[in-house]
């Protein structure tokens, strides 16, 4: 494998910035992905290098060329680097590269550096048993145990442990995107979510672990320590613990099935047409309740949200707490007995999932009464639901006993149901003067003086304008119901 042969690979979509057709031809003989800013300890001759250029700073050509020089130094075939931390790679490396004779590419966001490795390689890093001994960087006893431990399906605690105890006491992190620890070696502290999303400004070392995932629930290994441990060590951690996170979202998907069948029998119990019918639904419920784990007998919540994947990741920040979730409703044990309620727990972990998704996607959750027993879960889905339509930007975590305004009732009614009701009703009034006017009446506790003052107008004007008001809607503003039906249409408009 030779530099000018990964350019021909349609595939990765690379661009030359800089090389000479003699040094594209030099052997690759390995591959090492790195954002030290002094990597060349770390690096062996022959070696492709990949920089996600998180350690460059703008304009700072002096962090530049001590990086290529390093290169350079250790005999690097050539430096491919990311456009996605800084959305181009930046003129000063280039000139750098050309400098100290070293090719330069640029790796488009769209393409991870995995695929990049596996070109490489031509073969995924994750199978251990079959890349050559002379690639790799873990000890062969070390590779073997993993390998083995992989293949019995442990979880990601015990392979990160064994995968960094030949390292001495380093502190790693296997993090969510979300801030989430799914695990970390025995000499690293806890780090609560919130500090964890925070961490990423800091620094360190991030390797994201190349598996299928949402937004929300990525999985990332982070050492704090840059010199900690080699570039291409930790590669070769991620990779393993990809091969778990891949037997890890088939066990989690068999749960979310089981959450989902819950779900269905919650939505398909009808109204009962007597006391009888009523215990027949109350049991269905409650087996489903026990197939899916949760404790018997209550209390309960049912939460909704704008999206399964962030509701099942929020879910899993809840230590201890008792759910299941298909899709995107959930059913939450959620004893206020038992320390902080879930759903308070939920709430503080929100903003951390939305920091993770599209920014222009409203990220949203509705939250039903607590119900003592299954009986009342129907109807508390359906304050759930109602409850999510009315969060907004301002409240994007919403509860139904926090509705306690007419606005936010109002709130929580479909907007096509707005739409249509504010049409019915002031849809003869258009958008100029008369609206205005109304809105400023009611606004002013229905006052005469204290509208015409607002609107700079004489009384008499503010008089004849709510007259028309009047004849056009069909309301009479002396009465109370029907200020309500105007205040309401407003608010829906």
């Amino acid at each position: 494998m030779h530099v000018h042969d990964l350019l021909q690979l349609d595939s990765l979509g690379l661009s030359l910035l800089w090389g000479e057709e003699t040094l594209l031809g030099q052997e690759v003989v390995g591959v090492t992905a790195t954002d030290l800013e002094e990597p060349g300890r770390f690096l062996g001759p022959g070696e492709l290098v990949l920089s996600g250029l998180v350690w460059w700073a703008e304009g700072d050509t002096v962090k530049a060329d001590r990086f290529v020089s390093a290169l350079a130094e250790a005999g690097a075939t050539a430096l491919l680097a990311g456009e996605e931390t800084h959305g181009r790679v930046p003129d000063a490396l280039v000139a750098a590269c050309r400098t100290h004779r070293v090719p330069i590419v640029a790796v488009p966001a769209r393409t991870s550096f995995r695929a990049v490795t596996e070109a490489v390689y031509l073969r995924q890093w994750g199978d251990l048993s079959r890349r050559p001994t002379r690639l790799f960087a873990l000890p062969e006893n070390v590779r073997a145990e993993l390998s083995r431990l992989v293949e019995d399906g442990a979880g990601p605690a015990e392979l990160l442990d064994r995968a960094c105890a030949h390292l001495g006491r380093v502190s790693c992190y296997l993090l969510t995107a979300s801030g989430r620890t799914v695990a970390r070696t025995p000499s690293a502290p806890e780090l609560p979510a919130r500090q964890a999303s925070a961490a990423a400004a800091r620094g360190g070392v991030w390797l994201r672990i190349e598996a299928e995932s949402s937004p929300y629930d990525a999985w990332q290994l982070h050492v704090p320590e840059p010199d900690a441990a080699p570039p291409r060590v930790l590669h070769e951690i991620a990779d393993v613990l990809a091969r778990c996170r891949d037997g890890q979202a088939r066990r989690l998907a068999a749960d979310r099935l089981t959450g989902q069948e819950l779900v269905g029998v919650l939505e398909g119990i009808p109204t009962a047409p007597g006391p009888a019918a009523a215990a027949a639904d109350t049991g269905a419920l409650e087996e489903a309740l026990a197939a899916a784990g949760l404790p018997a007998g209550g209390p309960y919540r049912v939460v909704v949200a704008t999206s399964g994947d962030a509701l099942a990741e929020g879910l899993q920040h809840l230590e201890n707490a008792a759910y299941a979730v298909g899709r995107s409703v959930a059913v939450l044990h959620d004893d206020p007995q038992d320390g902080a309620c879930a759903v308070e727990r939920l709430r503080a972990v929100w903003p951390l999932l939305r920091q993770c998704g599209d920014p222009q996607a409203e990220l949203r959750l509705g939250v039903g009464a607590r119900t003592a027993g299954a009986e009342g879960l129907r109807a508390s889905l359906h304050q759930a639901r109602f409850a999510l339509t009315a969060a907004d930007e301002t409240a994007a975590v919403r509860e139904v006993e926090q509705l306690d305004t007419l606005a936010e009732l109002m709130a929580g009614v479909p907007p096509e149901v707005r739409t249509v009701f504010a049409a019915r009703i002031l849809g003869a009034l258009g958008d100029g003067m008369l609206r205005e006017t109304l809105e400023v009446f009611l606004a002013n506790n229905c006052s005469w003086a204290r509208t015409a003052e607002a609107l700079h107008l004489h009384v008499n004007t503010v008089h004849y304008r709510i007259e028309r008001v009047e004849t056009l809607t069909g309301r009479d503003l002396s009465r109370l119901d029907h200020k309500l039906d105007l205040y309401a249409a407003l608010r829906c408009g």
